[in-house]
C-alpha cells in the first residue's frame, strides 16, 4: 500500500521524470575521469549513473548532484527465494565497483517455511503466522522434528527452524518437509489465512485437509552498503534506503517488519540531507558518454544462463543456511572460475539486461563468502559448523 500510494504520487509530479524499463549499469566517479580510486579513500564522490535503457539497448548517462540507492536485496544468489525477479544485489554490486563500503554480507535470512512449488519465482511465502495460530513441522515421515532442535518446538525463531528444517533434508534426502494444519478447526484456519488458502488450492492442496509442502527460502539481507543515520553511503552524494544498505539495525538476524525503518525512515531522513546540501554540488558535465565500441552482442546466451544456474547452485549448497570453512573453500574457487568467464564475456559484449544481473550476483556471491570467511564464530543468520559457538562480544 505504501508502494503504491508512493507510485500514484510520483507519477503525479510534475518535476519528476520516470524512467521504466531502465537498468542502473554502473555508477559514475572519478574513475570515469580517468583518476585513480581506491576503497578507503575519502574523497570519493559519485557524480551519477550509466543506466541501461531496456527498450533501445542503449547506456545513457545520467548526471546528478546527488543519487540515492533503493535496488533491494539479492535473493537470487539462491536456487529458492520470496523475491522478486529484480533482487539481483545490483546496487551493493555498483557500490563495490566504485569502491564503496560494504559489510555484514553474511548475515542472509532464509525464510523457513516458502511453499514448495518447483519452477515457481519468487516462491510463495508462508507465514510465519501459520506456526503461530497452531501450525505444526513434520519431516516426510511425518515426525515432528522441531522438539529435538529446540525446546519451542515450531515456534522457534526464524533462523533456528530454518536450520532444522535444512539438517532434515539433508539427513533425509528429501527437498522439502510439510506443516501440518489438519488438526485445526477447518473454518477458523480457512477465515484467518485466506491468501494462503486460495494459493494451495490452485495446487490442488486443502489446507485444512492435506500437509503442506514447504522449504527455506532466500528471504533478506540483512548487510549491505554501509550508511549512516542519514542514509550517506562512504562514497559522497550517495545515498543508500532499504534492504540495499547496511543500516545496523537489524544485528546479525532482522527481526519482522524491522525492514520499515530501513525503507521509511532512512529515506525521510536521506531526503532531507540531500535537500540540505544539494545547493553545494554542481553536475560534472566533464564526464564522458558510454563506450561500447568494439563489443557485440552475446552469440550463446547459453553461456549467461549456464554461469547464472551455477551461481545460484555454489550458494545454495555451499553458502546457504548452514557454511563451513570447506563448503565456503570450494565456493570461492568455484565463483572464481565463474567470475572470470564472465568478466570476459563482458568486456567483448554489448551491455544487456542478463549479463549485468549475473555479474552483479557474481560480485555479492564473492562478498558473502569474504565475509562469510572472516567471521569464526556463529552469530545470528551466520551458522558455521567449524565455529558453531558466538565469540563474547565486550561492550567497548
Amino acid at each position: 500500500e505504501i508502494q503504491r500510494a508512493l507510485s500514484v504520487q510520483v507519477r503525479k509530479h510534475p518535476n519528476i521524470d520516470l524512467l521504466e524499463k531502465h537498468f542502473a549499469v554502473d555508477l559514475i566517479t572519478q574513475h570515469h575521469l580517468g583518476m585513480l580510486v581506491k576503497r578507503h579513500l575519502s574523497d570519493i564522490e559519485c557524480y551519477g549513473a550509466y543506466v541501461l535503457d531496456l527498450k533501445t539497448e542503449k547506456v545513457i548517462k545520467i548526471l546528478s548532484k546527488t543519487t540515492l540507492l533503493a535496488s533491494g536485496g539479492a535473493g537470487h544468489l539462491y536456487s529458492t527465494t520470496t523475491n522478486p525477479p529484480i533482487a539481483t544485489g545490483d546496487g551493493v554490486a555498483m557500490v563495490y565497483r566504485a569502491k564503496g563500503i560494504i559489510e555484514n554480507m553474511e548475515f542472509v535470512q532464509f525464510h523457513p517455511t516458502s511453499l514448495y512449488n518447483p519452477g515457481e519465482t519468487p516462491s510463495y511465502l508462508i507465514s510465519e503466522a501459520m506456526r503461530g495460530y497452531g501450525g505444526i513441522l513434520r519431516n516426510q515421515l511425518g515426525e515432528k522434528f522441531m522438539n529435538k532442535y529446540d525446546k519451542r518446538g515450531s515456534l522457534a525463531p526464524r533462523d533456528v527452524v530454518a536450520r532444522a528444517i535444512d539438517n532434515e533434508l539433508k539427513i533425509h534426502g528429501h527437498d522439502f518437509v510439510y506443516l501440518d494444519n489438519t488438526h485445526l478447526s477447518e473454518k477458523e484456519l480457512k477465515e484467518h489465512f485466506p491468501n494462503i488458502t486460495e494459493k494451495c488450492a490452485s495446487l490442488g492442496i486443502d489446507i485444512a485437509r492435506d500437509r503442506i509442502p514447504v522449504v527455506p527460502a532466500a528471504h533478506y539481507m540483512c548487510g549491505g552498503v554501509k550508511v549512516d543515520m542519514d542514509g550517506q553511503t562512504w562514497i559522497k552524494r550517495l545515498y543508500a534506503v532499504g534492504e540495499v544498505s547496511s543500516t545496523g539495525l537489524h544485528g546479525a538476524n532482522r527481526l519482522a517488519s524491522n525492514s520499515l525503518i530501513e525503507a521509511i525512515v532512512y529515506a525521510a531522513r536521506s531526503a532531507k540531507h540531500a535537500v540540505q546540501h544539494v545547493p553545494e554540488y554542481q553536475l560534472a558535465e566533464q564526464i564522458p558518454d558510454w563506450d561500447d565500441s568494439g563489443t557485440t552482442h552475446p552469440e550463446e546466451m547459453v553461456l549467461i544462463t549456464q554461469n547464472l544456474k551455477e551461481v545460484k547452485q555454489i550458494m545454495t549448497n555451499y553458502v546457504g543456511i548452514v557454511r563451513s570453512d570447506l563448503r565456503l573453500e570450494r565456493a570461492t574457487v568455484r565463483l572464481e572460475i565463474i567470475y572470470r568467464e564472465t568478466e570476459d564475456l563482458y568486456r567483448k559484449s554489448k551491455v544487456s539486461l542478463r549479463i549485468c544481473q549475473l555479474r552483479n550476483l557474481i560480485n555479492v556471491g564473492y562478498l558473502v563468502i569474504k565475509m562469510a570467511n572472516s567471521r569464526k564464530e556463529s552469530r545470528g543468520l551466520h551458522y558455521n559448523l567449524d565455529y558453531p559457538k558466538s565469540l563474547d562480544i565486550k561492550p567497548s
